[in-house]
């Protein structure tokens, strides 16, 4: 496994649409794999493929272990509802938070790494997360959606509630 570098804005294909994976081959499965590796050691809990360099609609989201990594692969929102306003940051923006308001639950479909599609649920922070990580995919920032933007002291209390 290696560590990929993670792509800093204002990197061009951060704001690019990704296109849709049709190999799902040894290749996609060793990127899936350097893209973990890479976010765990960049202390994320998602990493698109833009991110690192990759122009394809892949992005991995390890919020808990309960959960455990979820590998969204041409991924699509099928419905959302609810309403959430929490902290956000980003790999790509090192030291930029702020608060992002978003759909408290959705649906999505995509596919495995083996081209497999399956439909999942998600809520809460899952929920935010894997929605930032489709953003992603689709050239959208998180700080086009920020509503406020939170300085270190203010991160600091939000980490403590």
């Amino acid at each position: 496994m290696a560590l990929l570098p993670i792509v800093k804005y204002p990197a061009e294909i951060l704001e690019m649409q990704c296109e849709k994976v049709t190999k799902f081959d040894a290749n996609l499965h060793q990127l899936l794999r350097d893209m973990y590796e890479t976010m765990i050691a960049a202390d994320g809990v998602g990493l698109a493929a833009p991110q690192v360099g990759v122009n394809k609609q892949i992005a991995i989201v390890d919020v808990d272990d309960e959960t455990g990594i979820i590998e969204m692969i041409n991924p699509e929102i099928l419905a959302s509802s609810g309403d959430q306003l929490g902290v956000e940051g980003c790999l790509s923006f090192p030291d930029i938070y702020g608060e992002v308001n978003r759909p408290y639950y959705v649906k999505v479909k995509a596919q495995d790494r083996f081209g497999r599609e399956y439909i999942f649920e998600a809520e809460d922070f899952l929920a935010r997360a894997v929605q930032h990580e489709i953003d992603h995919l689709n050239g959208v920032l998180f700080t086009s959606k920020i509503t406020r933007y939170i300085n270190e002291s203010d991160l600091e209390r939000y980490e403590e509630e």
